[in-house]
This record gives structure tokens, C-alpha cells and sequence, in this order.
């Protein structure tokens, strides 16, 4: 079973804040090795349900998905995790049904779909994707984070444009450090 932790814990990182989202312009980027979080904390995962097919590389989490780690949390109404052929690496995660992300540093991302795909270091919002910290609000169809090269990409639907509200930063946190775990997020 230690293998398929190692291998949760890498999904439930992604899906929940392990990289650099979407972050309002101006914003500081974090270091990739900050961004990964803290591998060596717990990883919870409550569910309903869990299932598991060996044949198929996939563990599946169904009602009331709820992933912890490393002060980020995930909820959604099932969740997929695609392992590799041994079992101890993550190849995909996808999560469906009222998907919410509340990161670290205490940005939140809510879709119908969150997909994640280890190998290319990407996670797809889908479907009335929104991304915000503070008061700064991006919004659209869907959000493509590229988590190891710090770069996001929203795009709207047929009928809706892309929406992107940002507010100046206060003198006071201006040059300082991003939230911290420490402190209590207002999303």
C-alpha cells in the first residue's frame, strides 16, 4: 500500500496548490522546490468510497472527495488516480463534480473538471474555471496551468470571453512575502 500512497500523495499535491497557478500579474513566483510543497506531511484522503483496479492502474474515490496536504485541500465529487505500470507514480488524476482547490498561499480554483497530468507538469481547469486570491478574479472556460514553467492559459467559451480583475496591492504588502500557511485565507 505504500506505493499507492507515494502515488496519491503526488495527485492529491498537484490537484491541491503543488505548483504555480494561476497567480494575479505582478505577483512573485515561487521557487519550484516551495511550489512542490512539502512531500514528507500526510496525505488524507476521505471519500464515501474507494475503489481500486489493479488491472487498470486506477484508484478511484467517489462522494464527498476530500484531499489534505501540506495545508492545501481539495474537494470534489470523485476523483481518478492513473498510476504507472508499478504503481508508484502518478501518470493523470482527474477530479469531477464541484471541484474547489484552496492552495498554501491561499488561492482557490473552482471547476466542473480538474484534470492534472504528471508528465508534462499541466493542470486543466474545465468548465466555468476560476482561479482568484484576495479580490484578484481570473475567470473563463478553462485554465491550462503549466506548473514548471510558471505559465497559465485561459480561454473562454463560444458566448464568453475571458474575465480578469486585479487590484493594486496595498503599500503595506507591496515587495512582501505572498500569505503564508500561517496566516488564515479569505477566499
Amino acid at each position: 500500500m505504500s506505493r499507492l500512497a507515494v502515488a496519491l500523495l503526488a495527485a492529491a499535491l498537484a490537484l491541491s496548490g503543488g505548483g504555480a497557478a494561476a497567480q494575479p500579474a505582478g505577483a512573485p513566483a515561487e521557487p519550484r522546490a516551495a511550489a512542490k510543497g512539502d512531500r514528507s506531511q500526510p496525505l488524507t484522503v476521505d471519500a464515501d468510497r474507494m475503489e481500486r483496479y489493479g488491472k487498470e492502474s486506477l484508484v478511484v474515490f467517489i462522494g464527498n472527495v476530500i484531499a489534505r496536504q501540506d495545508n492545501a485541500v481539495q474537494y470534489a465529487d470523485r476523483m481518478e488516480v492513473y498510476l504507472d505500470e508499478k504503481g508508484d507514480g502518478v501518470v493523470r488524476a482527474i477530479s469531477t463534480g464541484g471541484v474547489r482547490i484552496i492552495t498554501r498561499d491561499c488561492r482557490t480554483g473552482t471547476a466542473k473538471r480538474a484534470e492534472y497530468y504528471e508528465l508534462e507538469q499541466r493542470v486543466v481547469l474545465v468548465g466555468d474555471a476560476r482561479v482568484w486570491q484576495d479580490d484578484n478574479v481570473v475567470s473563463g472556460d478553462t485554465i491550462t496551468i503549466y506548473l514548471s514553467e510558471d505559465r497559465s492559459i485561459v480561454q473562454g467559451a463560444q458566448q464568453e470571453r475571458v474575465k480578469a480583475v486585479f487590484y493594486p496591492r496595498e503599500d503595506s504588502k507591496k515587495g512582501g512575502p505572498p500569505s503564508t500557511a500561517s496566516e488564515p485565507c479569505r477566499n
